[in-house]
C-alpha cells in the first residue's frame, strides 16, 4: 500500500470540544466556580500529559488520595502522579513517571506558604494608600481572570511612581529600610 505524502485532504476548521452538546455546570469541579488545581511536580513532558486529558475531556481528578509508590503512604493529592510530592522532592524526580529531571514544573505548597507570608509582610510594612492600591489590584486580577470584561487600573506609565521596586521582596527590603531610617531619626532626636 502507498503511503500518502503532503497535507490531509481535508482541513479542520475548527478544534475539537469535548462538551459541544453538553452544558458544564459551573459548580462541577472543572467549571468556572470550581477549576482544576496547578499541576506541580512533574516534568514539562508530563505535564502537557495532563493537560491534553483536560483540554479534550479526558480528565479523571481523583475522588480519594491514592497510595504513594515510595512511601506507601496514601498521600498522593494529584490525578496521574504516582509519588507523593515529599517523596518526589527528595528523590529529585517526577511525581508522574518517576524519571530523574531537572526541570520541574509548579511549586510546593511550602514555597506557595513562603510566598505568601512574603506579601502579607509587605502590605503590613507598605503605607495605607500603597496597601489598598496593591490589594485593590489583587483583587482586580482574580476577578479579570474569569475570562469577562477586565477592568484596567490606570495608566501603567505611572507604575514606577506607586510602586518603585520591581518585585515583592524588593517592596519590603525597601519598607523595611525606610523603618529602619525613622527609627535612627528618632534616636539621634
Amino acid at each position: 500500500m502507498l503511503a500518502r505524502h503532503g497535507p490531509p485532504k481535508h482541513q479542520n476548521k475548527f478544534a475539537w470540544n469535548p462538551n459541544a452538546g453538553h452544558k458544564k455546570n459551573e459548580k462541577e469541579l472543572g467549571g468556572k466556580f470550581r477549576p482544576y488545581s496547578e499541576i506541580t511536580g512533574v516534568c514539562p513532558r508530563c505535564k502537557e500529559q495532563i493537560d491534553w486529558k483536560r483540554r479534550y475531556g479526558k480528565y479523571k481528578p481523583l475522588v480519594e488520595p491514592a497510595k504513594c509508590q515510595k512511601c506507601t503512604k496514601r498521600a498522593v493529592r494529584q490525578a496521574y502522579h504516582s509519588l507523593c510530592s515529599g517523596c518526589a522532592k527528595a528523590s529529585n524526580v517526577c511525581a508522574k513517571c518517576c524519571c530523574s529531571r531537572d526541570q520541574i514544573v509548579g511549586r510546593d505548597a511550602s514555597e506557595v506558604e513562603a510566598e505568601q507570608k512574603a506579601l502579607e509582610e509587605a502590605i503590613k510594612n507598605a503605607r495605607e494608600r500603597d496597601r489598598r492600591t496593591l490589594l485593590r489590584a489583587m483583587n482586580n486580577g482574580k476577578a479579570g481572570g474569569s475570562g469577562t470584561k477586565s477592568l484596567k487600573i490606570g495608566d501603567r506609565s505611572k507604575e514606577g511612581n506607586v510602586f518603585p521596586a520591581t518585585s515583592i521582596d524588593e517592596y519590603a527590603e525597601l519598607a523595611n529600610e525606610s523603618i529602619t531610617d525613622e527609627e535612627d531619626d528618632l534616636i539621634c532626636s
